[in-house]
């Protein structure tokens, strides 16, 4: 569902494919992270409240009780006061009788700048899922992605998010550790999923973007992408390790080889079972222009 005259791509997660996308703020306020390009070519601002209400209005008129989710974008709207977010929620409630949820990106700096009574607001006027991509659990593989917050920071900020009641989306990406750090990566990883506690855990891929940070550092020999086996034993790891209460676990994505998913932990020895038969040459990979961002 569309929101009118969207500015610039405009990016949103597989799960939210049926959901009211509605474009609050325009591009990143952090939009350092050295592997992303998404928005890349906006200055990150905060609409008017008036176009976010018009903008509201006009979905009810054309959706009413049609929508049960609302996700709320561009790269971390979070970041906006809640001066901008009560009377965006409390209309939201208002114009859709069946909205069954609000989400967004987040970053742990913007639920940490957040106090726990703000938190708690924004849960009881319906922003109950947080989607937060640390990529990594390392300290040096979030450094070196200028991720912008170390391991610890993300474990505050999802301990807080549980306390106010909103459940997280976790997304880690394997590969971005490189070859150097690619078991400490999975490593790290797999033990800040399980600090996060999230309802749901999916893992993407790397891909290296023309024009990004992370593309001159390959050009300049100081990244180098592990292998297919290599992202696959990253896989592996994660899964493995990983011990949450119960996530819901997808490498579905476009830009993975091996698209798996299930209920960690009930379903890790499954899942770990196809990773094995595709690490041993039994298993037919993603063919590679079947996959993309």
């Amino acid at each position: 569902m569309n929101s009118s005259g969207y500015e610039g791509r405009l990016y949103r997660p597989p799960s939210e494919a049926e959901s009211f996308i509605l474009q609050a703020s325009i591009g990143c306020s952090w939009n350092k992270c050295t592997y992303c390009d998404m928005y890349r070519d906006k200055e990150y601002r905060e609409r008017p409240i008036s176009e976010i209400l018009a903008d509201i209005v006009e979905a009810r008129r054309f959706y009413g009780d049609k929508v049960f989710k609302v996700f709320v974008a561009d790269g971390d709207p979070l970041h906006m006061p809640m001066e901008t977010w009560r009377p965006i929620l409390e209309a939201l409630r208002a114009s859709f009788p069946n909205l069954r949820r609000v989400s967004t990106y987040a970053m742990a700096t913007n639920v940490l700048a957040k106090s726990d009574a703000e938190l708690r607001e924004l849960s009881d006027l319906g922003l109950t899922l947080l989607y937060i991509g640390p990529e990594s659990g390392s300290d040096a593989v979030l450094g070196r992605i200028a991720k912008g917050s170390d391991f610890e920071a993300h474990a505050e900020a999802a301990r807080r998010a549980h306390a106010a009641g909103m459940k997280l989306s976790t997304i880690f990406l394997l590969g971005a550790g490189g070859t150097e750090r690619s078991e400490e990566h999975a490593r790290e990883s797999a033990r800040l999923a399980t600090a996060m506690d999230p309802a749901f855990l999916s893992a993407l891929t790397l891909t290296v973007v023309p024009g990004t940070p992370i593309a001159k550092l390959e050009e300049r020999g100081r990244f180098t992408l592990p292998d297919t086996m290599g992202l696959l034993r990253e896989l592996h790891t994660l899964i493995d390790l990983t011990r949450p209460t119960a996530a819901i676990f997808r490498s579905n994505h476009a830009s993975n080889y091996l698209p798996l998913s299930g209920v960690l932990p009930r379903d890790r020895k499954t899942l770990l079972r196809y990773l094995d038969a595709a690490l041993d040459g039994s298993l037919p990979l993603r063919q590679e222009w079947m996959r993309g961002l």
